[in-house]
């Protein structure tokens, strides 16, 4: 018995168009990281739980371990590689290393994309707004009031209020 055919397949990638051969099934996360060596997106739980392989499609925060890379053809998918573009720190990135809130890292891509959307909807969330939309992404590490302590200071920093 053989396996299903490859599909050739082009994907949106951080503004860059592409090409890649897959099988059917392979996820979006395994696309991510083993055919186009972006590997700063985790893969944690393969269950859409641990929020590690979060990614933007089309600008909205998804898990791609849920996702089949053959799904992804005409949408614009944004991965951590994108965030620091020129070789610099993002607000929310910079506010995270401010605030000591990381550890291992393991899950920081999966929290950073997460909320550079939340924070383009919504630019001045209550800690509570963020502690709601942040118990989508587990950490083992640091405990979250350091997350959640920078994700209020970038907001500010996002919205032109400087450093808290």
């Amino acid at each position: 018995m053989t396996g299903p055919a490859r599909r050739e397949i082009t994907l949106s990638v951080n503004g860059e168009r592409r090409s890649l051969t897959v099988a059917p099934r392979k996820l979006l996360s395994d696309a991510l990281r083993e055919d186009l060596i972006l590997t700063g997106t985790h893969v944690g739980c393969e269950h859409g739980v641990c929020g590690a392989c979060t990614v933007l499609i089309d600008g909205r925060p998804a898990r791609s371990c849920l996702a089949f890379a053959v799904q992804m053809e005409g949408h614009e998918i944004t991965t951590i590689e994108k965030v620091a573009e020129g070789g610099e720190f993002s607000p929310l990135q910079q506010a995270l290393h401010d605030h000591h809130a990381l550890q291992c890292g393991f899950c920081t891509a999966g929290i950073i994309m997460t909320f550079q959307a939340f924070l383009a909807e919504v630019p001045d969330p209550t800690e509570d707004e963020v502690r709601d939309v942040l118990s989508g992404n587990l950490c083992r590490c640091t405990g979250y009031q350091p997350i959640v302590a920078a994700i209020l200071s970038a907001a500010r920093v996002m919205r032109g209020e400087g450093q808290a």
